[in-house]
């Protein structure tokens, strides 16, 4: 099961899962790239999970099935969970798409899916950087120090650790650099895929410690001793991260101008 959570209130972007991003609402894109990564997957259902009336009949105009859930639920991770425990079949995965990034990597959905039906307690996408990417990852975090995670990660794909600081550290970096096609860096894709007894566990226990320093949820699971699968994934079409001011929108808008629009037409 595929949820978009989609929450009316946003103190910095009012009603933003009906904002317009060239012609088209943040919700639609997000359903629209949802649709196409699961169209084949006959056993995948996708739903909105929301607290608004007027989102839900959005969802519902666009051909998305939507699920009202509680406005106190303060975490998309915990309306996923809501959507999820409503079905009268429960589904062993849940996958939470966070209405506000439509713009994932090509592949990440479908990716994170294929591994969660292999037995994937948590799944979730990471990108690998090549030395352009890094260069511009370390001089973003200049001005944004907690924009943008890394992944340190084991060869059979297996999460050791998330972090905003770029992990791990580089020695001989020059010598790398000369051999090496790509970076030994691996940047976090904000998409979560769990099993459902996985994601249970998560919304039972309150923050952790490490969690609440680093500002990132999935440390929580990894104190938990869930195991966390990375999958690998292309980079999309241009990185937007998350739609969450109105510069957002106009830097995004631009983006599509320039380099076409990634949001299939559905």
């Amino acid at each position: 099961m595929v949820v978009i959570p989609a929450r009316a209130g946003s103190s910095r972007l009012p009603r933003k899962p009906l904002r317009l991003i060239a012609g088209r609402t943040l919700l639609h894109r997000t359903i629209a790239m949802a649709r196409s990564a699961i169209d084949a997957r006959t056993d995948v259902a996708l739903v909105v999970a929301t607290d608004d009336r007027e989102i839900a009949d959005h969802a519902g105009a666009v051909g998305c099935t939507a699920i009202m859930t509680e406005s106190a639920i303060a975490t998309g991770s915990g309306r996923a969970l809501a959507a999820a425990l409503s079905q009268s079949l429960l589904p062993r995965f849940v996958v939470n798409l966070q209405g506000d990034s439509p713009f994932q990597p090509r592949g990440a959905l479908d990716a994170v899916i294929a591994a969660l039906q292999a037995g994937a307690e948590v799944a979730t996408p990471v990108i690998g950087l090549d030395w352009a990417a890094l260069d511009a990852l370390r001089d973003h975090k200049t001005r944004s120090p907690f924009s943008g995670t890394t992944c340190a990660r084991s060869p059979d794909g297996r999460a050791l650790w998330f972090s905003k600081t770029i992990i791990p550290a580089i020695r001989d970096e020059d010598a790398l650099r000369a051999s090496l096609p790509r970076s030994p860096i691996w940047r976090h894709v904000g998409l979560y895929g769990y099993a459902l007894d996985a994601l249970r566990r998560f919304e039972a226990s309150p923050p952790t410690s490490l969690e609440k320093l680093e500002g990132l949820e999935q440390l929580r699971l990894l104190e938990l001793g869930i195991p966390v699968t990375t999958v690998a994934v292309d980079p999309p079409l241009f990185d937007s991260s998350g739609i969450d001011t109105e510069a957002d929108i106009a830097r995004v808008e631009a983006l599509i101008a320039t380099h076409g629009d990634p949001t299939p037409n559905l």
